[in-house]
């Protein structure tokens, strides 16, 4: 596997990116849902990935449905999306840091001023090489899951 591509779907769009087998992004883009055989037909044209993983979400049964009808040939591999959204304003910030007005206001009450699907896809994708263990060494770690937010109780954490 020299590419694979990632894909975190949506109702209205979806984050697209096709990463190295080591997770460095080659490609990352937020798509219309409308457009998604498309999209993905001519990013495997330009980078022949053989590889789709796909984030587990309200829509990824119809994303699997119309990308297996589209493309059979493409492999997919659906993993969980919890707390993606969370992490990829943290991908975001870093990769367009904040200037201006926004340096003064704490960085977790603000939303970033775009959709960040495109940096959940690349999550998604950085989390199935990880789990391979082909991560290359100057790329972060990607948690599989966060700890709950300091003072709230989760179903998924519970405190002792």
């Amino acid at each position: 596997m020299k590419t694979l591509a990632a894909l975190d779907p949506g109702r209205d769009k979806c984050g697209f990116a096709v990463l190295q087998a080591d997770g460095h992004v080659l490609y990352q883009q937020v798509i219309a849902t409308e457009d998604l055989e498309s999209c993905v037909r001519q990013a495997q044209e330009k980078f022949g990935f053989t590889h789709l993983i796909e984030g587990n979400g309200t829509t990824s049964r119809e994303a699997h449905a119309r990308i297996q009808k589209a493309l059979p040939e493409l492999a997919v591999t659906v993993i969980d999306e919890y707390r993606t959204t969370e992490l990829a304003k943290e991908y975001y910030w870093q990769a367009h840091p904040r200037h201006g007005w926004r340096r003064l206001v704490p960085q977790g009450m603000q939303v970033p001023p775009e959709p960040v699907d495109d940096f959940v896809a690349v999550i998604l994708g950085r989390r199935f090489i990880q789990r391979e263990g082909s991560l290359a060494d100057d790329l972060p770690r990607v948690p599989e899951r966060l700890e709950p937010r300091s003072g709230k109780k989760s179903r998924n954490h519970p405190e002792s």
